[in-house]
């Protein structure tokens, strides 16, 4: 049996993926899946930079606007998805393009994903409130106790992240490093293509240009319109994400005073994050402040999906 005719497209945060993905789309039977953990929220669309309504027409593209910014959507979730996604493009005789940065979801479509609990709603509000209380390098002592091998590689502010291991301890009584290694999705071995930037002078320029652009075409009115639904609180994976949760913030201070700084900040974070997530994956790199970037990639593209095809 032939290999999936799919590959994934992933790079940081205003590394250009999806224009690139579009021109990919435009020279090669393609369709694109979002592998975006924000975009699959529906009524998060400046923040989140989803492909307009015009675009969309265009090009098929799956996955976005699916869940409820009150519903959460796990990495377990995507890999079905995905898979399930890929499988009808290939049989309507085209490709999948899996583009985007959120790195977990390309790590459990192509390696497997452990297993470990869906998140408790009621049990991370829990844990957010101790962490008001007594901060979270305190939950990080905790978890050190519980579980020092998680711990070690955490740092004692990584909120996200202790959280989360907090939350497998008291779920399930196996602790996250436990937990990890035992499989219950096989992976797909995907060809992945990376945008890295040469230089990380360009990816900043273009994280407070991006920024800049959302601000412009109204963040914080859509961040204002989420919040006065009255179902939405800042707890939420939706609006944790970068942008929702520093507007989120401002809002709450009764400020805007220090937005742009804060948010430009958080997405070069975010930035590094990717980055680091990448560079431990198989890969082919291209840079994306390469000139020559489009007839690059559309090349590489057009050579893997012609091998996975063979």
């Amino acid at each position: 049996m032939s290999a999936p005719r799919a590959l994934v497209l992933a790079g940081p945060t205003a590394s250009g993926k999806s224009a690139l993905a579009l021109a990919i789309a435009q020279a090669l039977p393609v369709e694109i899946v979002s592998m975006d953990s924000a975009q699959v929220y529906r009524g998060l669309d400046i923040g989140t930079a989803k492909p307009s309504a015009g675009e969309r027409a265009r090009v098929p593209h799956h996955l976005i606007d699916i869940v409820e910014p009150t519903e959460s959507y796990s990495a377990a979730r995507f890999a079905v998805d995905a898979a399930r996604l890929i499988g009808e493009i290939n049989a309507r005789g085209r490709a999948a393009l899996l583009v985007g940065g959120t790195m977990l979801y390309a790590k459990a479509l192509r390696e497997g994903l452990d297993v470990l609990p869906e998140s408790n709603a009621a049990v991370r509000a829990a844990i957010d409130a101790r962490a008001a209380i007594e901060g979270w390098p305190a939950l990080h002592a905790e978890l050190a106790r519980v579980d020092p091998a998680t711990a070690q590689r955490l740092n004692p502010h990584d909120a996200q992240r202790i959280q989360r291991a907090l939350e497998v301890w008291q779920l399930s009584g196996r602790t996250m490093s436990q937990s990890q290694g035992r499989r219950t999705l096989s992976g797909l071995a995907l060809p992945l293509i990376a945008l890295e930037p040469r230089e990380r002078s360009w990816l900043h320029a273009r994280i407070a240009e991006r920024f800049d652009h959302m601000l412009r075409a109204g963040l914080v009115d859509e961040v204002r319109a989420l919040r006065a639904r009255g179902d939405l609180h800042a707890a939420l994976p939706s609006m944790r994400c970068v942008g929702y949760r520093q507007v989120w913030r401002a809002l709450d201070d009764g400020s805007l005073q220090g937005l742009r700084e804060r948010g430009i900040a958080a997405t070069r974070q975010l930035a590094k994050r990717q980055l680091t997530w990448l560079r431990a994956m198989p890969r082919e790199t291209v840079p994306c402040d390469d000139a020559a970037l489009v007839d690059r990639v559309l090349g590489l593209v057009a050579q893997r999906l012609a091998a996975a095809g063979r």
